[in-house]
């Protein structure tokens, strides 16, 4: 049996660490299997010289975190894991360091994990992308953020968002109000990402305008959508007539990004995903970027990940 103490230096610093919020060190003794004990500001670890070695590596390694008074979360945890295993220390470095944009509140984002960094780069080097991951792990959030910043850098002329009024297990016909009314909730999580960087006052004179666009997939038919960024989300409702619609609907200077989950979908028993037909079709095409994120790349509340991870043991 081998004890090592770590000094987390301040009382900020262990609280960061070890917040019962997150459960981190319960997590760090499951990856590792070390026993580990918080004693004031230091951190004790024992176990089999392996089991503390790597449980201090894993330590250390997120000293950028809680180094800085930051609260670790789960999902620091299993991506810096990650990057210990499979030796990308330095693309874990250029993640902590890099913040994709700072909110309207002066809260910065970034990307969490490796794969959402994956996610990123992929938008920015292609003109049309599939994000394929369950909920939860920033697929439409990151795509809004990145279509907000085109816009507002103009790289684009507008911002489209678009998805299948296809409802998991609600009538849209039996919602009240008018057409927009109607649709609204199905798009609100894309209206989140808005509300993040371009003041709400403004939203709705820039769709007055037609800068900003949001409609059901229908609305998308005849049209071709040049110097614009255009986000599909919930792809997985769409039918193989549908996706092969929209994305021929991508003009020039416009950019792409179809999001998904294909273990959701709400379609009717025996229709095929135009997502996962998508995918096998289009995945070898030069030009176009996939992604697939997966249960480790949750940054939802803990729970979250936990029951996305039991769904996918179930294979549903």
């Amino acid at each position: 049996m081998a004890t090592l103490s770590i000094d987390l230096l301040s009382p900020d610093n262990a609280i960061a660490l070890t917040s019962d919020r997150y459960d981190t060190l319960p997590q760090l003794m499951r990856l590792t299997g070390a026993d580990v004990v918080l004693r004031g500001q230091d951190l004790v670890i024992t176990g089999k010289d392996s089991a503390v070695e790597k449980c201090a590596a894993l330590v250390e390694a997120l000293e950028p975190y809680w180094g800085k008074g930051t609260a670790v979360t789960g999902v620091d945890v299993l991506t810096v894991r990650h990057a210990l295993d499979s030796k990308r220390m330095a693309d874990l470095a250029t993640l902590q360091q890099h913040v994709l944009v700072t909110t309207r509140r002066g809260d910065q984002i970034r990307a969490k994990t490796l794969r959402q960094q994956q996610y990123i780069q992929a938008i920015r080097a292609h003109d049309l992308t599939f994000c394929i991951g369950p909920a939860g792990t920033g697929k439409t959030f990151l795509a809004a953020i990145l279509a907000v910043q085109a816009l507002l850098s103009e790289e684009v002329e507008r911002l489209i968002l678009t998805r299948p009024a296809v409802e998991a297990g609600e009538k849209l016909g039996f919602l009240p109000g008018d057409l927009q009314q109607k649709i609204d909730p199905y798009l609100r999580p894309l209206y989140d990402a808005l509300y993040e960087l371009i003041d709400p006052t403004k939203i709705s004179s820039l769709m007055e305008r037609g800068v900003v666009e949001v409609a059901p997939l229908a609305y998308m038919r005849g049209r071709t959508l040049n110097n614009a960024f255009i986000i599909l989300d919930e792809a997985q409702n769409t039918s193989p007539a549908q996706m092969k619609m929209v994305l021929t609907r991508l003009g020039f200077g416009s950019r792409m990004v179809v999001t998904g989950d294909v273990t959701q979908t709400d379609l009717p028993s025996q229709t095929q995903s135009g997502l996962a037909v998508a995918k096998k079709m289009l995945e070898n095409v030069e030009g176009i970027g996939f992604c697939n994120l997966t249960q480790a790349d949750v940054v939802r509340h803990p729970l979250v990940q936990r029951i996305v991870a039991a769904y996918e043991r179930q294979g549903r």
